[in-house]
């Protein structure tokens, strides 16, 4: 592959994930969860199924624990996290998702999948099972992170 054609690859993935994660954004405030910022589904991808402190969220996010606390306190502010005692360290306080949490991430999951059935009637049923198939080989392994 030459470098221009590996440059208009990259460009277009990176035009499809930005898309899908202002989709999803829109998505969600058009189902009435106000005041959310993709910020926020990243952060909803570590702290669900059992919350997390905020240096994990640090760490998944790539920011500061400072930034992460500041981003955490917005979640609790908009009523989509809460702050509970650490059930194993004591010094510790874990982050969970409220119902509030949860049913932004029911609503997100459900544009996605708008976004992909959409993909499925461009592309066909096949192309984008092939498509995933071949992008899980390639994605990197661990968090889905923000551009920052």
């Amino acid at each position: 592959m030459q470098n221009s054609e590996a440059m208009a690859l990259s460009a277009a993935l990176l035009a499809v994930a930005g898309g899908l994660t202002q989709r999803i954004n829109e998505g969600v405030i058009a189902r009435g969860f106000d005041g959310v910022r993709p910020a926020h589904g990243f952060a909803f991808t570590r702290l669900a199924p059992d919350g997390a402190t905020v240096t994990d969220l640090a760490v998944h996010l790539g920011m500061t624990k400072q930034a992460a606390s500041q981003l955490v306190d917005e979640l609790v502010r908009k009523g989509y996290a809460e702050r509970r005692p650490h059930p194993r360290d004591a010094r510790a306080r874990l982050v969970v998702m409220t119902e509030r949490g949860w049913a932004c991430t029911r609503a997100a999951e459900e544009v996605a999948a708008e976004a992909v059935r959409e993909w499925t009637d461009l592309l066909g049923e096949r192309e984008v099972r092939t498509l995933a198939e071949q992008l899980l080989r390639i994605a990197p392994r661990g968090p889905v992170r923000p551009a920052w």
